[in-house]
């Protein structure tokens, strides 16, 4: 059995309607990375951050997971907060940001229409993400961002979707693996006040105590 890589190909085909709106947006932005959006960060580090699937105009644009949209501000900000990035974040994949002890991914790697992959989109990127955490050898938590992360990391585990606890702040046993579970940092749970910042930065905090344990 031929075994994934844990990056898919630049040209990707295995998600038609992902394909034809990658095309369609190469068509109006072609400056753009307008591809999946491969992993960043330390392939030897004991955290993983999984998100769900890139936005349009953030890594579907620059080609860095949560680089370029109002996600990665939080995101990247409560990283060098906590000891997990070096540097200062710009919003571009040029801005020298280095991630230290962390991964950054997403379940689904390719921008999807409205920001929603469909079901089947999630099972078909779903070798990717079980490769990307087998190529981690000293993965000890992983933070999903979303119950709809969550859910894909557990299936890449081999285990139910139902597995452990959903909502912010849940932290469960998935395999050899701790799941911190956070709300998503989008615009619209932080102009809400569902997520804070400190609410956010919590999560890390414990993946801090953890990874160090």
């Amino acid at each position: 059995m031929q075994r994934t890589e844990a990056e898919p190909a630049r040209d990707c085909p295995l998600c038609p309607r992902l394909v034809a709106y990658r095309t369609e947006n190469q068509r109006a932005n072609p400056d753009w990375w307008n591809g999946p959006a491969p992993s960043f960060g330390d392939a030897k580090g004991r955290l993983m951050v999984m998100g769900l699937a890139p936005g349009r105009t953030g890594a579907n644009r620059t080609g860095r997971p949560f680089t370029g949209d109002h996600a990665g501000v939080m995101l990247y900000e409560t990283l060098i907060r906590t000891g997990f990035a070096r540097g200062t974040y710009d919003a571009r994949s040029d801005d020298g940001i280095e991630l230290v002890d962390v991964m950054i991914s997403n379940a689904v790697r390719c921008a999807p229409p409205g920001n929603k992959p469909e079901t089947s989109e999630e099972a078909t990127c779903r070798p990717f993400l079980t490769a990307r955490l087998d190529a981690m050898p000293n993965l000890k938590v992983i933070i999903t961002l979303g119950d709809v992360a969550r859910r894909n990391v557990l299936k890449a585990l081999g285990l139910k979707a139902s597995t452990g606890i959903p909502g912010h702040g849940s932290e469960f046993q998935a395999g050899p693996y701790v799941v911190l579970n956070s709300y998503h940092c989008s615009r619209l749970n932080t102009n809400t006040g569902r997520l804070t910042a400190a609410m956010f930065e919590g999560v890390f905090r414990r993946a801090r105590e953890l990874v160090e344990a």
